[in-house]
């Protein structure tokens, strides 16, 4: 799973958009959710994000990385090594 934290107000969220949705599209087993920090503050602290955009990777219940920013490399690359 890809947990997407991000806010209305955010510009670089905004513009990561139509990544997140071809990344989404490019990994169909691979669940992608978007969390809103303002919503849910208590969920972003959970994670201990201080910066947004954030990627948080987590499976089997469990974070297993996290990417900060505006980074499609980096986040693919991420779901791709971490998918298996």
């Amino acid at each position: 799973m890809v947990v997407d934290f991000t806010a209305t107000w955010c510009g670089p969220c905004k513009f990561f958009e139509p990544t997140m949705i071809e990344l989404a599209s490019k990994f169909p087993d691979v669940i992608f959710v978007k969390i809103d920090v303002d919503e849910l503050p208590e969920l972003a602290n959970e994670f201990r994000v201080t910066a947004i955009p954030a990627f948080v990777l987590i499976k089997e219940g469990k974070e297993i990385d996290k990417v900060v920013g505006v980074n499609k490399e980096a986040l693919q690359m991420k779901i791709e090594k971490r998918r298996l």
